[in-house]
This record gives C-alpha cells, structure tokens and sequence, in this order.
C-alpha cells in the first residue's frame, strides 16, 4: 500500500534589536563578588584621587595602589560587562584558567598594594589624610578578601569540584 507524504518546513525569522541581559549571572556567587569588586574599586580610586589631587604630591606607595586599584578595576568591569551581556559567556569564561589567573594576581597583587598603602598611611597620623588613606587602604583589603574568594570559587570551577 503507498500513500503520499507532504512536508512543510517553515522558516521564521526575528527581527528584534532587543539587548538581552543576563542578569541571572548577578544571582550567583561570582556576579555578586565582582560587582562588589567593581564598586570597591571605584571607590577606592575615588578616595587615593581625591586625596592625590587635593592635599599634596604624589608618593610611590599611593602611585601603586592607585595603579592596582584602576587595573583590576577595569579588568573586573569588562569581565561583568561580557558575563552580562552574553548567556554563554560567564559559563564558558568561569571554565578557563584565565579567570583563575586574573583572580589570583588580582588577589596578589592588590594585597601588596594595600599593606603598603597601610604602612604608608602610618607615616601620616594626627593629619586629615591618614584618614583618607587608612580608609583606601581598608577597601583594598576587603576588596583584596572578595578577590581571595573568586580565586577559591574560579579552582574549584576549573577543576570541576
């Protein structure tokens, strides 16, 4: 017995410019720890700037933890810009050993900078800018302990624990 078959395909296609934005990525423990690195870090740079710009000339100690600070700030904010503006991207990102990497340097590195803002900070006391570096110096290390922690998460996602 033969009978006859019909197939209809149908193609559809979108036209919407809508921006799709990931922000499920802000409900787990990385997007939380990177915008408040992000935030830390502005408001790191904001107070070692002011500081900078209004009191008096510049040191190496505040150089470097300005430089520290405005690095792996930038490096965050693209990190959470890409993780937010793809669906993929902060599955396949937290997969890699660069985002081991740039956490543990970040981690390393801001640590470094903050202790030697904090010392450098001691030289200033009875002053109105041992304040103002002391509390740089502060965010850094909470800063730097958010840092320790997507180093901790990006090992055990690298390795699949």
């Amino acid at each position: 017995m033969s009978h006859s078959v019909t197939i209809r395909t149908q193609t559809v296609t979108s036209g919407s410019s809508a921006i799709i934005v990931n922000t499920s990525y802000l409900k787990t423990w990385s997007g939380v720890l990177k915008l408040l690195q992000l935030a830390l870090g502005i408001v790191c740079i904001g107070i070692v700037g002011h500081t900078i710009n209004k009191y008096r000339y510049w040191t190496s100690e505040e150089f470097f933890f300005l430089l520290m600070a405005t690095t792996f700030m930038i490096g965050t904010f693209i990190l959470l810009v890409s993780c937010l503006a793809s669906l993929s991207t902060a599955t396949v990102i937290s997969k890699t050993i660069y985002d081991l990497l740039y956490h543990a340097f970040a981690f390393a590195l801001l640590l470094a900078a903050s202790l030697t803002l904090t010392v450098h900070a001691s030289n200033y006391k009875r002053t109105s800018v041992y304040e103002l570096l002391l509390a740089a110096s502060i965010c850094g290390l909470i800063n730097v302990a958010a840092y320790l922690l997507s180093t901790i998460i990006a090992v055990r996602t690298y390795r699949g624990i």
